[in-house]
């Protein structure tokens, strides 16, 4: 059974699909693999390169990407010895993107994400609508 989380009312998600979100959301709860995600949205890379990205030894990178990996939130493809690493899908990337855009909107001012648009919006305010 194949369900599709736009057309589901609230309350109709089923407990197995809701606890791999729960995954999903615990693998996102850490900064680093946020970071990593954050990486990869246009590109593909290698543990080095990521390592070098993030500011972090190449060890505790594997580490989170084989986390990644086993929560189906990063590709693999191996060329030679060296394994490149790139988000799964569309959806991944748009939760990543969301979830950084949803944070720039907590500081002050414009979020950064709204500086590229041809008509800036401005900040909404705290608890307001968008």
């Amino acid at each position: 059974m194949r369900m599709h989380a736009d057309s589901e009312k609230v309350g109709c998600l089923p407990a197995e699909q809701a606890e791999l979100a729960a995954v999903v959301f615990r693998m996102l709860a850490d900064s680093t693999r946020v970071r990593l995600l954050w990486s990869m949205l246009d590109q593909e890379l290698s543990v080095n390169e990521l390592a070098a990205l993030v500011g972090k030894p190449s060890p505790s990178v594997s580490q989170h990407l084989a986390k990644l990996r086993l929560a189906r939130l990063v590709h693999t493809r191996r060329e030679g010895t060296q394994v490149f690493y790139r988000v799964e899908n569309d959806h991944v990337a748009r939760l990543v993107r969301d979830a950084v855009f949803n944070a720039e909107h907590a500081g002050p001012g414009v979020p950064r994400h709204h500086h590229d648009e041809a008509t800036p919006l401005r900040a909404a305010p705290r608890g307001g609508a968008k």
